[in-house]
Formats: C-alpha cells, structure tokens, sequence
C-alpha cells in the first residue's frame, strides 16, 4: 500500500478553559476537514479540558502550554506542524466544509501572500462578523480571484504560510489578549508580505458566553496604544493614540489605558520599529475609507 503524502495544510486550534467549546469545536472540524492534521494547544486551562480531548480526541495533536500565554500559545501550536500553511481558529470558531482547500488553493497561486483573512459567520443566523464587512470595503488593491487586500486580519479565522508567520516571529507574547494580531500584520506587511480577505473561505463563530469583557476591553485599550508607539510613524502615533482613546468611556478609563500602556512597554521591554512609508500609506488610506460616510441608498427615479 502506498504511503500517503503528508498533508500540505494544518489546523491549529487554540482553547483555555472552554471544555465544552472546545469539544463542540474539534467535533464540528472532524466533520468539517476530516483529512486536516490537527493541533490543539491548550493554554493551561485548569478545568478538564486536557483530559476530554484525550480521551475523545486521541489523533489530535495536544500541545500543553507551561502557562496561560494569550495569543502566543497559537506560536507553540505552529513549531508542531511541519506543512506548509496553517490554519487558526479558536474554540468556538469552526471552518466550514472546503473553506481550507480553498484556502490551500488560493494560497498556491499567489506565494507573496503571507495571510487570509476568513469570512466569519456568526451564531445561528449566520450573519456576517462586522469586521469582516469592514475588510471587504477595504480601499487596497487585492486579486480578483480572492479580494481585497488587509492591514490587518482575524487571528481566530485566518490561513497563514507557515514561513511567513515564523519569519514574522509570530505573536509577541507580552500583549497576551488584545491586538495581537495588529502588530504581527504591519511585522509581515514591512518584511514585503501581503494580507488578503477571502470570502470564499469561511467560518462560523459561536461566541462563547465566557468571555471577560470589561479585562479584554483594557487589554485591546493598552495594546493598540502600546502597538501604536511601537509601529506607527510620528506622524500616525498621535492621532492613533487619540482614536483609541477616544472610544473610552471618560478621563479616568483613558488616563489608566495610558498608564497601563507605558507600564507594559517599559516592563516588557518594548522598543520602537516604526513601518516604513509604503506600509504607513497603506494605514493612512485604509484609515480615510473608513471614517468616510457610507453613501446614501437612493431610491430609483420614477
């Protein structure tokens, strides 16, 4: 019997403390990409999720993190996979049904493309993730057989040449949760790679109901400030700042997103790389259609 060639796509799956997310999750995938190698990285949840993948998921390949590491527990995911291209999703994102052959695919024809960024469907309805409707209006040139090109992407939906992302570094673990997939966007858009959205590909989001809104909301506050100081020219750093504090609800929210931002930067030893001018123009334009008005539907003329 001939051997069969190793798979050329993974699927990195990344769970903490959601058991029965998780489960339902990995379940869906088996149904959905049977064929998929799976990673599943558990960010040292403290409930029984390590022993139920286990004991129901014996062909996954189950990394165990030392610790709660954020985002950056998906990079443990990628040094187990030795294919070309990875897929991510979190545990209650799960690809739908020729969503990664299509990606594998799409991938193949255009090799300077480092990510692709899915189409999120969310919850029974299915409607589509507002992020998602954002990527699709983006003013950048993309391909005509996939869409329109990023700044940035969906770290819990997306496909990534697994060259780029370790070229990149991957996700910069003192950000935890909250923006992690910014710096690693304009990281990869510096080094000459490109980001797209494929509609094409899609997933469906079941947004857990254990979720920390009130931390996650400080953390994406001291990120994006943190991550504008990093990447942002001088020119950009300032009106940044002030867009993400502005979206704060009064003074005191905004004076502790400052203090929390310089805190983290000085203890994680944060330095500043500012993007060169090709990629801070494409910030700037993606940043004009956005704060542009949507056009007003008119009526036909009788």
């Amino acid at each position: 019997m001939a051997e069969r060639a190793p798979s050329r796509l993974s699927l990195v799956v990344l769970t903490h403390n959601r058991r029965d997310e998780v489960l339902r999750t990995l379940g869906r995938l088996g149904a959905a990409a049977p064929e998929v190698p799976l990673v599943v990285v558990d960010n040292a949840s403290t409930d029984d999720t390590v022993r139920e993948i286990r004991r129901r998921f014996p062909r996954a390949h189950l990394v165990c993190a030392p610790a709660n590491l954020g985002a950056a527990g998906r990079n443990l995911g990628v040094r187990a996979v030795s294919s070309e291209y990875v897929a991510f999703c979190d545990d209650d994102v799960c690809w739908l049904p020729g969503a990664l052959a299509r990606a594998q695919d799409l991938l193949d024809r255009h090799p300077d493309v480092a990510v692709l960024s899915a189409r999120v469907l969310v919850g029974a309805s299915g409607a589509v993730d507002p992020a998602c409707t954002l990527m699709a209006a983006s003013p950048l040139d993309g391909e005509p057989d996939v869409g329109p090109a990023l700044v940035g992407f969906l770290a819990g939906a997306c496909v990534f040449r697994t060259s780029a992302f370790r070229q990149a570094g991957g996700y910069w673990p003192a950000l935890f949760i909250g923006c992690e997939e910014s710096l690693l966007a304009l990281d990869l858009l510096e080094r000459g790679w490109r980001i797209l959205y494929a509609p094409q590909i899609e997933a469906r989001h079941w947004p857990s109901a254990r979720r920390d809104a009130s931390g996650r909301r400080r953390l994406l506050a001291r990120n994006a400030l943190l991550v504008a100081w990093m990447r942002l020219p001088w020119s950009a750093v300032l009106s940044g700042a002030w867009n993400v504090l502005a979206g704060l609800p009064d003074w005191r929210a905004r004076w502790l997103a400052l203090r929390d931002a310089v805190r983290h930067g000085r203890a994680t030893g944060a330095c500043r790389r500012p993007v060169g001018p090709g990629v801070a123009r494409q910030l700037a334009r993606v940043r004009l259609a956005q704060r542009r008005p949507a056009p007003v539907s008119r009526p036909p003329s009788r």
